[in-house]
């Protein structure tokens, strides 16, 4: 096993933001709630005891102001940011964080982006698969999308619950199955309304290898030939391979056969991160999935330690020294 592993999937929220998002009337339920209460130690000490290097951290919630509380998508995702950038003036080798935006629209959204980058100098920026039922491909996501694109910021793509998971969701956690089809709806969409075409500097890690997207590769590139909607974008099987081609996909609970053999039809090893989901997975389950990873017999010896660190570094050269 490596002691240099660099896991890009892990969720680092701090009592104060926890609190925010209480007292903002949210609930850390499902697949949003963590396995054991996260605090910095708690996170060195679960990176050495499965040699784990350096993690990046990030939300994986979108949220906005109300009526009541117009700032408070602002406010909590400075509270993160801030708390991510504290953390990493205190252990830069071990830790990088991706950005959260607040989800009220596209100037809210760039302004912090703006200082997350150039200010706090955080690594990437986080979106979940649907902002507030909005999809790769609204409108109103175009202006962030073309930033990011602009800069070439990795960008770490977190599913989340559908606007329909009362109906869908048959009550389970929709990190069972809902979790995976929001990250295969949300690229779907994106290749049919052009997004790639238009922002082909955008640089995309799709957690859990994907959900269910490498699966449907094919399917969907067929159906650029077998029948497209009225208004969708002038694209053709040789765009979606392109664009499944360049994305990368973290093993985070899919580091066993089932998820990597289609992920390494779309793809190349070199474009496979390593991921844990830790503390929202627990550490059982997190150790269960790096030994499927460690197992399968489709990666060369090198190929195997680009996925656990190099691979990564490509990306996030700033952490080079972990």
């Amino acid at each position: 096993m490596s002691a240099r592993r660099v896991d890009v999937h892990t969720h680092g929220i701090s009592d104060e933001a926890v609190a925010a998002i209480v007292a903002g009337g949210y609930q850390l339920t499902g697949g949003y709630r963590m396995s054991v209460r996260w605090t910095p130690d708690a996170a060195l000490a679960y990176m050495d005891r499965q040699e784990i290097a350096a993690q990046l951290l990030s939300m994986p919630m979108a949220f906005a102001g109300s009526e009541d509380a117009p700032e408070f998508g602002k406010r909590l995702s400075r509270i993160i940011n801030d708390g991510h950038a504290e953390l990493i003036a205190k252990h830069p080798q071990r830790f990088g964080a991706f950005a959260t935006l607040p989800a009220d629209g596209p100037d809210e959204a760039l302004a912090e982006l703006a200082y997350a980058l150039d200010e706090l100098r955080l690594d990437g920026v986080v979106l979940t698969s649907n902002v507030l039922g909005r999809y790769f491909g609204d409108p109103s996501l175009e202006p962030v999308l073309a930033e990011l694109a602009r800069r070439g910021t990795p960008v770490f793509v977190h599913p989340a619950d559908c606007p329909h998971i009362d109906v869908l969701g048959f009550g389970r956690p929709s990190s069972v199955v809902e979790f995976p089809f929001d990250t295969a709806r949300t690229i779907t969409n994106a290749l049919y309304t052009g997004v790639f075409q238009r922002h082909p500097g955008l640089r995309l890690i799709l957690a859990h290898c994907g959900g269910a997207l490498p699966t449907l590769g094919w399917r969907i590139d067929e159906h650029t030939v077998m029948g497209r909607g009225p208004d969708d974008a002038d694209i053709d099987p040789a765009h979606v391979a392109e664009v499944l081609r360049g994305l990368y996909y973290d093993t985070a609970l899919a580091g066993s056969r089932n998820s990597l053999l289609p992920t390494l039809e779309v793809t190349a090893p070199d474009h496979i991160l390593f991921g844990t989901d830790w503390p929202a997975a627990p550490e059982a389950t997190a150790v269960r999935n790096i030994d499927n990873l460690m197992s399968f017999d489709g990666f060369t010896k090198d190929e195997l330690r680009g996925v656990e660190r190099d691979n990564a570094l490509a990306l996030f050269p700033r952490l080079a020294g972990a």
